[in-house]
């Protein structure tokens, strides 16, 4: 066998009898997996602990000194699995970004990966050691540490995949697959065997936290399989893979929802050519990212024009709205983070009809409005308010049957 890639998240090595357990994992897959690359995630809650220890300082920390102290929690469990490899017997190094060289862009909190160097990795499997990597960082060309964004560690296995060309990526989790709803919010979710990258990709920007979206579209790109399972069993999880046929079939493969959702509505934009341009662009500059776009009929030569952020850039994109509506001359913002972002997913979409309209029908049943509504081939997604989302998830996971193995549509055409 080849190389082998075990990514572990921060549940995983949430304690040193979860890290020693784990190490123990390790040593066992090495009598089979000679040359294996870990990946870890910081420890339990300790990024959410020194965010919350930053925004005691200020309340918007610059990006360069966050991405400083964020990466320093995946160098405390790296550091710490690499001692319980070693004191158990077992031959270990541990490497942050740096010394892998794994070279990102510039862009603080939510870097991309551009390169990653394998010299020093293959240098230490040839010693026959379990190498050991820091997830989530990543370094400029000018040395600065950068870090890729919540889930990051997920990628950073990726890449290591893809340029490694290893056999196989492992995710190992406190889930052990991938379901077609969160467990804890539906009782009869039931786990996939396969997912298709697109349907995997979809689910993750939809708000599934089983795997960073990133890392997805990294895997289809470079066709890196996954397997995503759990780190306190040893059942098979789920495979993220190529499309195959039979998944056609299937009318949807999940439901999720996301409350790491706030909306922005921008008031009496003028309508004219270049106006939402401005919006955009001026969020893109501060690397802000938006999801769903709306934008309402004119009125009076003028359009309300309404998008999403994440919640975490929901301050700054609101400073930097506040700005700009005085140089557009819009009448105000208004902004609300009390939202949540429902959707389904299934490649079997694409020849399917009727989905929307049942989507639409069974929210609606429930009482639930509908701000906004969103669509690709493969994924409807509406905004709706956050109190209502999982009730949203449980009645449009009964309503195309997802808790059976075999839910083919009646929509077939």
């Amino acid at each position: 066998m080849g190389i082998v890639i075990k990514k572990y998240g921060g549940t995983s090595v949430g304690s040193p009898e979860r890290i020693k357990k784990v190490a123990q994992q390790i040593i066992k897959a090495k009598e089979k997996e000679p040359e294996i690359v870990v990946v870890v995630s910081a420890m339990g809650d300790t990024t959410d602990d020194l965010i919350e220890l930053a925004h005691e300082i200020t309340q918007l920390p610059d990006e360069r000194e966050m991405d400083m102290l964020l990466s320093t929690g995946e160098q405390i469990s790296c550091a710490l699995l690499s001692l319980a490899l070693i004191s158990m017997g077992c031959p270990a190094v541990s490497l942050t970004a740096q010394q892998v060289e794994i070279l990102t862009t510039d862009t603080y909190t939510k870097a991309k990966i551009q390169k990653v160097s394998t010299k020093r990795i293959l240098k230490e499997l040839k010693a026959n050691k379990v190498v050991v990597v820091a997830g989530f960082q990543g370094i400029t060309e000018d040395q600065n540490i950068t870090t890729l964004g919540r889930g990051g560690s997920d990628t950073t296995a990726v890449a290591l995949a893809a340029a490694l060309e290893a056999d196989i990526c492992e995710i190992f989790t406190d889930v052990d697959g991938v379901y077609t709803a969160d467990p804890r919010i539906v009782k009869d979710a039931r786990k996939l065997e396969l997912i298709a990258y697109e349907e995997m990709l979809e689910l993750a920007s939809a708000g599934a936290k089983v795997l960073q979206s990133r890392s997805v579209e990294m895997a289809k790109k470079f066709g890196v399989k996954i397997h995503v399972r759990s780190s306190f069993n040893n059942l098979p999880g789920t495979i993220v893979c190529e499309e195959v046929a039979d998944m056609e079939d299937i009318l949807v493969s999940g439901v999720t929802s996301n409350l790491d959702e706030a909306k922005i509505t921008v008031l009496d934009v003028s309508d004219k050519p270049g106006m939402a341009a401005r919006i955009f662009t001026e969020l893109s500059e501060k690397n802000i990212n938006v999801d769903m776009i709306v934008q309402s009929a004119s009125e009076n030569a003028t359009n309300d024009i309404s998008f999403t952020v994440t919640k975490s850039d929901l301050l700054r994109a609101v400073q930097i709205m506040n700005v700009l509506i005085k140089e557009i001359g819009a009448r105000g913002i208004i902004s609300d983070d009390n939202v949540a972002k429902v959707s389904i997913v299934g490649v079997g979409m694409r020849s399917h009809c009727g989905i929307a309209s049942k989507m639409f029908s069974v929210l609606a049943s429930k009482g639930i409005n509908i701000d906004m509504i969103s669509t690709s081939e493969i994924k409807i997604s509406c905004i709706i308010k956050r109190n209502y989302a999982e009730e949203a998830v449980r009645a449009l996971h009964d309503a195309f049957d997802l808790a059976k193995k075999d839910n083919r549509s009646e929509f077939r055409v």
